[in-house]
This record gives structure tokens, C-alpha cells and sequence, in this order.
């Protein structure tokens, strides 16, 4: 460019001995020192006139020191010599606008602080030193920055502007608002840890995290930063990207390594506006930035919705936590009921009639009960019902058929009489008083003198009965009388019917459990796929029970099986 105006380069690059001859050095320093003298020119008067209380004195100082620190700096780099050796733009505007945060942080904090009539004269030349420090600022970016693309074309190549005019090219505000309000209701909670090499910046952000009510802790390096957090719980952290030691990336990566670390919010302060800085911090996993200095406004808003995020966080892990130990403690309770009522199941009977059974509960507690008692010496119940569904109501519901049946306690049944037994315990458990639960049964007893066996179902497989024949072949029959299932209608009537047992027959009585199981390739067994296992004799030295378990497992391959699987084998 040849027009005469300051140029703008990238932040590594030095100025060109063109730019050098286009450079007006003397009215840059004039207009950079004109809003530092007004800086200190309020400052003297309000400390002179006894405007501000002596508890707040020490920060009207500090902006006092600020301004005095941008005097030196102006001098050591805006002389002929010393800027066109300036190799590092960056780090001259980081120090530059160091002392300006300053100022403008401590004199938010004053105007802030105003609320008695002592102060409340102060006021307004508190606010002209903040928008002093804001423009100041504005200039300094005019000359250090680099312009954006609709900035530079808005720049007039006809003339050389001043600072102020470019400033306003590229977009910055002379003027800054005071808020309507400068306060935030108080927060009741949020632990909140500051992370700043600066102790006057770090010092300057605590207090004003204070006094919106947050528990502040504020150290000076990263290290101490990490160590302190393993230590204390943190709802938030507001992390410097430039410190000695460790910076902000280093700290930020190492809180995102540590699993105890991970989930703590952190938002990234710096006064350098580094869209790619700012990108990579987001990436790494930061969850906000804010640039120095801090608009109050903006500092208070991001800070309660990141804190209001994590609070929804924590109270979704906390339900989620609370899920997981209800989930553990119901899943204990019903491996406790799951073994009450296994607990319930008979001992094997051996004699002249054996009865011999296995039982593999599902993943989830059933509704499968079983069981054979001694109506008299030489007569013996045996029975098997099947509540529908799964967990606690089936499995309730199953052991007061249970108990009913082994205590025999049904007015004017008679427990002999299969038939009668499955038309009472209709009508003692309707469905409607029973959560809606239906469920099958199968009731038979034999007599080992007459080897008769009499028999009844209601909605339950048959049972099968293999016996002996000519040569080494079997026969099987299906034992099942039709009856409907249990529980749905109280009308409903059921029949029985009676066969004999040869010598040698094994009566096998089961539930659907048994074989309707889902195999890995979505294919499912049926009845008479048990009925030919059934069918086919145990292997030698082998337990038919054990075999028709395994053979069933085999099937479902590794998963669980979906329902219980019960089955009694009765030989004579």
C-alpha cells in the first residue's frame, strides 16, 4: 500500500522499511497518551477531591499504577528505534493491554461497589476512566491488529486517517454502556477456582466472583492449579492461556487426561483474540472463552449458564447413580426372592416311584413352581404351574399356588380328583384380583398299587409319558386334557382324564420353558423337539435330566434363556 496510512501485518511479521516511511510515530504516541492522561487526570482529582472511601482507595491505585505502567511502556516501544524492531507484535499487544485490564477491571469494581452517597459522586468520572481505558484499547488494536477483510475495504485510499477514523473502520466502539444493573442475584452455590499468573488480574476477577456470592479459590500457575483440584471440588475453572511453566493448553489437556479432572468445566481467559487459540482450546475439550478484558455482562452470563450446565450434569449423573443402586439393590432382592423360591422346591423322592427334577431360572425372576407330596401311602400328588410374566407378582402369585396345593387347603376339594383341583384354584385366583395374572397348571396323581394316573391341565403343555415297547422302541403319549388357562374365566370347567403306567415308564412333566427357546439364529424350538429328545435314551453313564438341561443351553448359546425352564421326571 502507498497511501500513507499505519499498515497492519501479521502478529510474527516485523514492519517493512515501507511501512517504516508511512508510520507517523509522533501522532501515534499523541493519541495513545491523550486517554492515558485522562486516566490519570481522574484518578488524581477523585483521590484529591476524597471522593472515594479509604476502604476502596487501594484499587483507585492500582488504576492509577495501570495508567502510569502504560506511560512507561509507550515510551520504551513507540520510539523510531525501538518499534521497527519490534519482531513479536503478540507479545507487545499481551503487555500493552495487561495494565489496561486492569484499569478497566478495577474501575467496573468501583462503579460497581457505588452504592451508598459517598461514592455515587464518583461515578462519572469513574465511568470516563473505564471508556479512557476502552478507547484506548480500541487505538492500540487500530495499529497492532490485523484488520479483517470488510475493515480494510472500508478504509478510504484517498487519504491518510487518524487512528480514531481507523479504529472506527475496523469496527471498535469508543463508548462502552454501563449496564442497566451491574449486580447478579446471589448464587447459593459453585466453587469456582482461577487460574492466573498476573496477581492483579487474578486478584481483580476472585473479588468480583465474590461478590456475586461464588466460593473463589485463585492460585498462580498451573501446577498448583492441578494439585489443588485433586484435592477440592471444583463446580468451574476460569484458566489463563498464557502463563510461565505451564500454559493454558498444558493445563487444559492435563484436566481433560485425568478421569478424577475430566468433567470440570473450564473456561479460558486471555487478552489475545486468536481465533485459532480459541478453536483449539474448544477442541481439547474447554467449554467456553472470554477475552480480557472482561465485559461484566458477559463474565456473569457465561459463568451462570456453564455452571447451570453442570448442575444439570451432576444432578443427571447423580439420578443416573441413584439408577444404577436402586437397579443393584432390586437386582439383589430378587436374587434373594429367586432363591426363597427355588428354596421352596421338593427333595428328590426315591422308592418304587422316583421323582427327580431341574430347574434353570431365566435372567429375570418367573412365575414356574413345582412340586409332589403323599395324598396318602400309596397315592402321590404331583403338579406344575406356570404364572405368566416376569418378577415379583408372577413369582408372589406362584408360591400361593404353591402353599395352597401343599397344604391342601381349598374348602370341599378334594385333592384326588384332578379335575376338582383346577376348577377351585379358578376360582380362588381370578385374574382381577390378581394383578391380571393368569397362569397354567397340571395336576396328576398316580397310585403305585393300581398304577393308575389320573390327570388334568388348564393352558399347560402335556406331559408326556414314555414307556417300554416290543424290542428296544419306545411309546410316548401326550397327557393334556384342553383345559383353558387358570384365572381368566371363574366358570370355567376342567376335566380329567386317567391311563395306566406300564413298569419302566418315565413320566416327564415340564413347563413351556423347556422348549420354546430362541437359538442364535432366530430359530425356536418346539414341542416335538422335546417330545424326540424325550423319546431317545440318556447316553451311558449320563442323567437324562442332565442331558435334556444341556441340550437346551446348547441351543440358546450364550445368552441367558427367556423364561424358566422347569422339569420333573417320574419313573416307575
Amino acid at each position: 500500500m502507498s497511501d500513507g496510512r499505519p499498515t497492519s501485518r501479521p502478529p510474527s511479521a516485523a514492519p517493512t522499511d515501507e511501512a517504516a516511511t508511512k508510520v507517523d510515530l509522533s501522532r501515534m504516541r499523541h493519541e495513545l497518551r491523550t486517554p492515558i492522561n485522562h486516566i490519570l487526570g481522574y484518578c488524581e482529582m477523585l483521590m484529591e477531591e476524597g471522593q472515594i472511601p479509604e476502604a476502596h482507595l487501594a484499587d483507585l491505585r492500582r488504576i492509577h499504577t495501570g495508567g502510569r505502567e502504560l506511560q512507561v511502556l509507550i515510551a520504551r516501544y513507540f520510539d523510531e528505534e525501538q518499534f521497527f524492531q519490534q519482531r513479536d507484535l503478540h507479545q507487545l499487544y499481551h503487555e500493552l493491554r495487561t495494565p489496561v485490564n486492569h484499569i478497566i477491571g478495577y474501575s467496573d469494581l468501583l462503579i460497581e461497589q457505588a452504592d451508598g452517597p459517598e461514592m455515587q459522586g464518583a461515578v462519572p468520572d469513574l465511568r470516563k476512566i473505564r471508556d479512557a481505558a476502552a478507547n484506548w484499547l480500541a487505538l492500540m488494536e487500530a495499529y497492532l491488529v490485523e484488520p479483517t477483510l470488510s475493515s480494510a475495504t472500508a478504509l478510504d485510499d484517498a487519504s491518510v486517517q487518524t487512528p480514531q477514523a481507523i479504529a472506527l473502520n475496523l469496527g471498535f466502539t469508543f463508548k462502552v454502556p454501563e449496564p442497566k444493573s451491574a449486580r447478579l442475584a446471589f448464587h447459593d452455590e459453585g466453587a469456582i477456582l482461577v487460574v492466573d499468573d498476573d496477581e492483579s488480574s487474578r486478584e481483580m476477577l476472585a473479588r468480583r466472583l465474590r461478590r456475586c456470592g461464588y466460593t473463589v479459590s485463585a492460585v498462580a500457575g498451573g501446577l498448583q492449579a492441578l494439585a489443588l483440584a485433586r484435592g477440592q471440588q471444583f463446580d468451574l475453572v476460569l484458566l489463563d492461556m498464557i502463563m510461565p511453566g505451564l500454559d493454558g493448553f498444558q493445563v487444559l489437556a492435563k484436566f481433560k487426561a485425568e478421569p478424577s479432572l475430566r468433567e470440570t468445566p473450564i473456561i479460558m481467559l486471555s487478552a489475545l483474540d486468536e481465533e485459532n487459540g480459541i478453536a483449539r482450546c474448544i477442541e481439547m475439550g474447554a467449554e467456553d472463552y472470554l477475552a480480557k478484558p472482561f465485559n461484566p455482562v458477559f463474565l456473569r452470563a457465561r459463568i451462570g449458564a456453564c455452571l447451570e450446565k453442570k448442575r444439570l450434569h451432576d444432578k443427571e449423573r447423580r439420578t443416573y447413580e441413584a439408577l444404577l443402586a436402586s437397579q443393584k439393590r432390586l437386582s439383589a432382592e430378587l436374587a434373594e426372592a429367586a432363591t426363597y423360591v427355588q428354596s421352596l422346591l421338593p427333595a428328590p423322592l426315591d422308592g418304587d416311584v422316583r421323582v427327580h427334577w431341574r430347574f434353570q431360572p431365566s435372567a429375570e425372576l418367573g412365575g414356574d413352581i413345582f412340586g409332589y407330596h403323599w395324598l396318602t401311602p400309596d397315592r402321590l400328588a404331583i403338579y406344575l404351574a406356570d404364572v405368566s410374566g416376569h418378577g415379583v407378582g408372577a413369582a408372589l402369585l406362584s408360591v400361593s399356588v404353591l402353599n395352597v396345593l401343599r397344604a391342601q387347603s381349598l374348602p370341599g376339594t378334594d385333592f384326588g380328583d384332578p379335575a376338582a383341583v383346577l376348577t377351585q384354584l379358578n376360582r380362588v385366583f381370578p385374574m382381577e384380583q390378581q394383578n391380571n395374572l393368569l397362569f397354567s397348571a397340571w395336576y396328576g396323581v398316580v397310585d403305585r398299587r393300581t398304577r393308575q394316573l389320573s390327570f388334568a391341565s388348564g393352558g399347560h403343555p402335556p406331559a408326556i409319558l414314555v414307556e417300554p415297547a416290543a424290542g428296544a422302541s419306545v411309546a410316548m403319549r401326550r397327557l393334556s386334557t384342553g383345559g383353558p388357562v387358570l384365572g381368566c374365566d371363574p366358570a370355567a370347567a376342567f376335566r380329567a382324564e386317567t391311563c395306566e403306567v406300564k413298569p419302566g415308564g418315565r413320566l416327564y412333566v415340564f413347563s413351556d420353558g423347556a422348549y420354546e427357546i430362541t437359538g442364535a439364529d432366530g430359530r425356536t424350538l418346539q414341542l416335538d423337539n422335546l417330545a424326540e429328545q424325550l423319546r431317545q435314551p440318556a447316553a451311558s453313564g449320563r442323567n437324562k435330566l442332565d442331558e435334556l438341561l444341556a441340550w437346551a443351553k446348547g441351543f440358546r448359546g450364550d445368552a441367558p434363556l427367556e423364561d424358566d425352564l422347569s422339569l420333573m421326571e417320574v419313573e416307575f
